[in-house]
């Protein structure tokens, strides 16, 4: 089907309907290759721009339509507000795509509401929900972001993605004529547009972000690491360049399988991916490890630029804090004397950084934050370090590095 609004209809569909992941649905879906760029613009910008279109859609929907018809009117919306298409083209490509459907039913109110839509006339709320519904950020994470952050929060939730981030193992001369931004990390470039090449197969490069590198950055070297919440495994790899050994854990069986071709890709011999719960207590690890590195679920929305459909799903935060917190307590124990426990998320909100690492440290005189800085840009905090979007390259993170003193 040659409609340009059918390949990006089936992927939000799986999206808003099924609450499949961005890029996994993009992934699972076949695509017209000869359109796959179009396709995918237009994807990430209806999630961008999602509380917005929302907001159009009910001032100018009677009712609120089926989700088949607001996925429909939404990328209808994006094509005619954000890429100034013409109302008669994106019109007529919306009704043609229903009836082929077999929707032509909701012909005409599609028809009837793109004809007399007007951007000029849709009202913005003031205040928190005006700011939550202009960046496209969930209600909730502005509120916090605007009281832990003040008058630089609308710096951070405004920051978008600087482009696609590459670290190179080598070969980056090959790309030296490609227009690209360096980073504070001499292998890291970031690039507007970078398709794979044969490169990628062979492990000269890979598609890393920067918040990635830079929490690996704050692990001291040592003998033995684990890496507890490890795939896709782009960190443990990354490690293991420092670390003579590095247990790569993962609780699902399809993501160890993920970090194998990570590792084989890369050309990575000495990380070893296992299937395993972090927050279980394992005895064979018991103080087995000269580094732990706590990479834990957390509610992601320091990558909300790069995964737009985060802002879809509404985090339950007290669940997360709590697996957060067991994972922390249970990979404590893996950690030898002397050795060195690394605490990260990629979320923006101190309720998942600073709270989670202060209420252990309460509990376990045996730990003590350690100063640790980092050459990109970041904020100190109370236990570790908060990197922000704005001055990031988009990406929110946190890190902090404890030691075992006893």
């Amino acid at each position: 089907m040659t409609n340009p609004f059918y390949d990006p209809y089936r992927v939000l569909l799986k999206i808003y309907g099924d609450g499949a992941h961005l890029k996994i649905a993009l992934a699972e879906t076949p695509i017209e290759e000869l359109h796959r760029a179009r396709t995918v613009k237009t994807v990430y910008g209806v999630l961008e721009c999602d509380a917005y279109l929302s907001r159009c859609i009910s001032a100018f929907a009677e009712k609120n339509p089926k989700q088949s018809v607001r996925v429909l009117l939404k990328i209808s919306l994006y094509w005619l507000i954000v890429l100034k298409k013409p109302k008669y083209m994106v019109t007529d490509t919306a009704v043609e795509l229903l009836k082929k459907l077999g929707k032509g039913g909701m012909a005409g109110f599609v028809n009837a509401f793109l004809r007399k839509f007007d951007a000029d006339k849709v009202i913005l709320p003031q205040g928190i929900e005006g700011l939550a519904v202009k960046y496209n950020y969930p209600l909730f994470a502005v509120r916090k972001i605007k009281a832990q952050y003040g008058e630089r929060a609308e710096r951070i939730l405004a920051a978008r993605s600087a482009g696609v981030t590459v670290r190179f193992v080598r070969g980056l001369e090959k790309y030296a004529e490609k227009p690209q931004k360096k980073t504070p990390f001499e292998s890291v470039r970031i690039f507007e547009n970078f398709t794979r090449d044969d490169g990628f197969f062979v492990g000269d490069y890979t598609f890393q972000s920067v918040g990635s590198v830079a929490i690996a950055a704050t692990v001291e070297p040592c003998r033995k690491l684990l890496d507890a919440c490890a795939a896709p495994g782009g960190k443990s790899v990354l490690l293991a360049g420092k670390c003579g050994e590095v247990t790569a854990c993962e609780i699902h069986a399809h993501r160890v399988e993920l970090i194998r071709q990570y590792c084989a890709r890369m050309n990575v011999n000495n990380v070893a991916p296992i299937q395993a719960d972090s927050s279980v207590f394992r005895p064979e690890f018991s103080e087995t490890f000269d580094g732990v590195l706590c990479d834990v679920p957390c509610s992601g929305l320091g990558t909300l630029s790069e995964n737009p459909d985060i802002a879809l799903r509404t985090p339950d935060p007290e669940s997360l804090q709590r697996v957060q917190s067991a994972i922390l307590e249970n990979c404590a124990r893996y950690v030898k004397a002397g050795g060195h426990l690394y605490y990260s998320t990629c979320s923006l909100l101190q309720d998942e950084n600073d709270d989670i690492v202060g209420a252990f440290l309460k509990k376990h005189s045996e730990f003590a934050a350690e100063e640790t800085d980092s050459s990109l840009d970041s904020m100190k905090t109370q236990f570790g370090l908060q990197f922000l979007p704005d001055t990031a390259y988009g990406a929110g993170f946190y890190v902090c590095k404890m030691r075992k003193t006893v």
